[in-house]
């Protein structure tokens, strides 16, 4: 018998109580037993059915850069692992451990979009939505509103209470749904039959190469509906960055070795870049992990120990974040990610998205003439 199955028959009971508990709350939903609110604002859902990994901040940021030059756009995310409570409006001011460390990294890197964090999606998109400014006219105080155009509602796909108008769910090329079993047995969240609440499925972390046979297999294992549009993305790595997001001043040539340290749930795609540009000693802490004074003294002891001269520490722009002003005396890189899609005849992800947006949007603002 293999540990895989001796942990299968371990954890049974408990995955058969979560799978209840998981079935009981969607019934409740799918009746009407539970309410779910439909906002009046454009939003754009993006969440996974697994417990992480799957490339939710970089299609995030993929997402505000297609969108935020041409709508007001505001992102709201849970702001896992923060030291706050209820709805916080990032002012450019906020660190990591207040806000999280995605919504610090997203508001560095967009300050023309919006970053708010709160626990409940509802009360988070209410409060952005009455988001104003007050002028003084005269005597008189007017009120102006300042409420977005667009909500990217981040990592939202259970939240049930909130029905984004487009959903997007994120599978793992490496890891997909449809391979996995629910908690905690497995990496998912919920039944795999909830990838039919998505309109589009992004197959995410692929190869820059995807043979078309290999492409038509995966979409087949998808088992998808009709209406549901499936894309397969792949990432692209960017050069270099210090670690407050300027451009490095490295020669890669010419380095030894990279000690590359990682927070987050799966490292492998990049250590398999980093591979390509050196010889690599992987530091692996926990997804999100809160750096302490005994991880620096870590990684400065496992710095010391690589042998030779030239090297560097590499790490990701979520780590980054988390690591400021900690270790600013090492020369510690960021090796920043975006995505990428791969382009097929008869779809364009950028082209549906918009289209989209732009008839939701256009939708919005009848009904707010008619009302």
């Amino acid at each position: 018998m293999s540990f895989r199955t001796l942990i299968s028959y371990v954890l049974w009971p408990l995955t058969m109580w979560y799978a209840v508990c998981v079935k009981v709350r969607n019934i409740l939903y799918a009746l009407g037993l539970k309410r779910q609110e439909t906002p009046h604002i454009t939003t754009i859902g993006v969440g996974n059915l697994c417990t992480g990994g799957s490339g939710k901040t970089p299609h995030v940021e993929y997402l505000l850069r297609l969108l935020a030059s041409h709508y007001d756009t505001a992102l709201l995310s849970r702001g896992y692992k923060r030291k706050s409570k209820g709805f916080v409006l990032d002012d450019g001011t906020h660190s990591a451990p207040l806000i999280g460390d995605e919504p610090a990294m997203i508001a560095r890197k967009f300050p023309n979009v919006r970053v708010a964090v709160c626990e409940k999606r509802v009360e988070g998109v209410r409060r952005l939505m009455a988001l104003e400014r007050v002028e003084h006219q005269g005597d008189e105080e007017v009120r102006i509103s300042m409420a977005p155009h667009l909500i990217v509602l981040d990592d939202v796909y259970q939240h049930r209470a909130i029905k984004p108008s487009i959903n997007i769910l994120l599978t793992e090329y490496g890891h997909p749904f449809y391979k996995d079993h629910i908690l905690p047995y497995g990496d998912l969240r919920e039944f795999k039959s909830a990838r039919h609440r998505a309109n589009i499925v992004i197959v995410t972390k692929c190869p820059a190469q995807l043979n078309p046979v290999e492409r038509h297999n995966i979409v087949s294992d998808l088992r998808l509906l009709s209406y549901q549009k499936v894309f397969f993305s792949y990432l692209k790595y960017c050069p270099l960055q210090t670690l407050y997001g300027k451009p490095a001043d490295v020669d890669q040539h010419h380095v030894g070795n990279i000690l590359c340290v990682t927070g987050i749930a799966h490292p492998d795609p990049m250590l398999a870049e980093l591979k390509r540009r050196g010889k690599v000693h992987h530091l692996s802490f926990d997804d999100h992990h809160d750096f302490t004074p005994r991880d620096i003294a870590r990684i400065r002891d496992a710095f010391a120990a690589l042998p030779g001269s030239n090297n560097i520490i590499v790490t990701t722009e979520k780590d980054a974040i988390r690591l400021q002003g900690l270790a600013d005396d090492l020369p510690i890189y960021v090796l920043p990610v975006e995505v990428a899609f791969h382009k097929e005849n008869d779809k364009d992800f950028d082209a549906l998205i918009e289209a989209s947006v732009r008839e939701n949007y256009s939708f919005l603002g009848k009904l707010s003439i008619w009302s």
